[in-house]
C-alpha cells in the first residue's frame, strides 16, 4: 500500500470530535464546501441531505445562533448543563451579550480519548474581561440512538454542530463524567486576533444555523474547522502538518510553530496544562474556570502543617 494511502488510512483511524459509545441520554430541559469522500468511505446518505429535524439527544438539540451588531454580539442558547451522569443531567440554556472590546484571550482545549492518545477532541475558550470565558466546541450530532464512530463519521451519518457553552460544561463533562483527561493552553493571540477569530466562529455558527451539514471524521471535524478558520483570517498561521489529523498531538504541534503562550520543554508544559484536579475540586462553582488556570487557591481538604 502507498505510503500515502497508509497516513490517510492511520489519520482516519484515530481522527474524532466525541466521545466513543455511550447510551442515549435521559435529561431535563428548559426549553463551504468540501471535496468528495474517496469511493471506499462514500457516503451512506448521498440522497438524504443533512437536516437539522432529527430526534437529538437533548444536549445537542438546540442550536447556537447569533446577530451582530457594531460592537456586540447576542449569542442565543450558549449551554450550561449540568451533569450527574453521561444519562443524566439538566439540559440549560442562557442568552449572552458579548462587548468585542472585552474580549481579551483564546485558550486551545485537547482532550485526548482514553483508548488512543492520537485520537482527541480540540476547542476554543474565549475569556473576557469580566473573567467569564465561553467554549467554541465543533461536535458529531448524536441523534437519541446514536453512539460515535469515526467510521460512521466518515461516512457522513452525522450532521455537524458547533456548541457554545459554559466552561462548567463543556470541560466538567469532560473530567467529571466521562473521565478524560484535559489539557488547557492560553494561545499567543493578541486581543485583536482574539476578536477576529472569535467573529469567524460566531460566522460558523450561525452558518451552520442557517444550513446543516454533515460532520466528517477527516475534512469536517473539530480540529479541521479550527484550522481552516485561523488560516482563512491568516493565511499560513498553523502550517501543513500531519498532526491537524491526529488532534491528539495538536497541542505539541502548536507549541512547535510558536502559538502557544509558553515557555520550557514540553512535555513538563503538558504536564502543568493538565486541569482535572483542579477542575474537580470546583466543578458546578462560580469560580470553575479561575479554578483551573491557577487564578484561586483549591479548599482546604484537611489539616495543613508548617515548618
Amino acid at each position: 500500500m502507498p505510503a500515502s494511502r497508509i497516513l490517510t488510512f492511520s489519520a482516519f483511524m484515530v481522527c474524532g470530535c466525541s466521545q466513543f459509545s455511550s447510551p442515549a441520554p435521559k435529561a431535563t430541559s428548559d426549553a463551504g464546501p468540501r471535496r468528495p469522500l474517496p469511493t471506499i468511505l462514500a457516503s451512506t446518505r448521498q440522497s438524504n441531505p443533512p437536516s437539522h429535524d432529527r430526534p437529538w439527544r437533548p444536549n445537542l438539540a438546540v442550536l447556537p445562533y447569533a446577530q451582530i451588531y457594531s460592537n456586540r454580539v447576542d449569542l442565543l442558547n450558549v449551554r450550561d448543563c449540568y451533569y450527574r451522569s453521561e444519562t443524566d443531567y439538566d439540559v440549560r440554556h442562557a442568552d449572552r451579550t458579548i462587548w468585542l472590546n472585552d474580549l481579551r484571550t483564546l485558550d486551545f482545549i485537547v482532550i485526548p480519548f482514553p483508548e488512543s492518545p492520537a485520537l482527541a477532541h480540540t476547542m476554543l475558550s474565549f475569556g473576557m474581561a469580566d473573567g467569564q470565558y465561553l467554549v467554541f466546541s465543533v461536535e458529531a450530532r448524536l441523534e437519541q440512538h446514536e453512539s460515535y464512530s469515526p467510521l460512521d463519521g466518515a461516512r457522513q451519518k452525522y450532521e455537524l454542530m458547533w456548541v457554545v457553552g459554559t466552561e462548567r460544561d463543556l470541560i466538567g463533562l469532560r473530567t467529571e463524567i466521562r473521565r478524560n483527561d484535559v489539557y488547557l493552553y492560553r494561545t499567543t493571540a493578541n486581543p485583536e486576533q482574539v476578536r477576529s477569530v472569535f467573529l469567524a466562529s460566531i460566522a460558523r455558527v450561525n452558518e451552520i444555523a442557517r444550513q446543516p451539514e454533515y460532520y466528517d471524521t477527516l475534512r469536517n471535524n473539530c480540529t479541521t474547522n479550527i484550522v481552516e478558520m485561523v488560516n482563512r483570517l491568516r493565511p499560513g498561521t498553523i502550517s501543513e502538518d500531519i498532526r491537524v489529523l491526529l488532534p491528539g498531538h495538536s497541542d505539541r504541534m502548536l507549541y512547535d510553530q510558536g502559538l502557544l503562550a509558553v515557555h520550557g520543554p514540553f512535555e513538563q508544559i503538558k504536564r502543568a496544562s493538565r486541569i482535572n484536579l483542579e477542575a474537580s475540586l470546583h466543578y458546578g462553582s462560580a469560580e470553575f474556570s479561575q479554578a483551573i488556570r491557577g487564578l484561586i487557591q483549591p479548599p482546604q481538604t484537611g489539616p495543613t502543617s508548617t515548618f
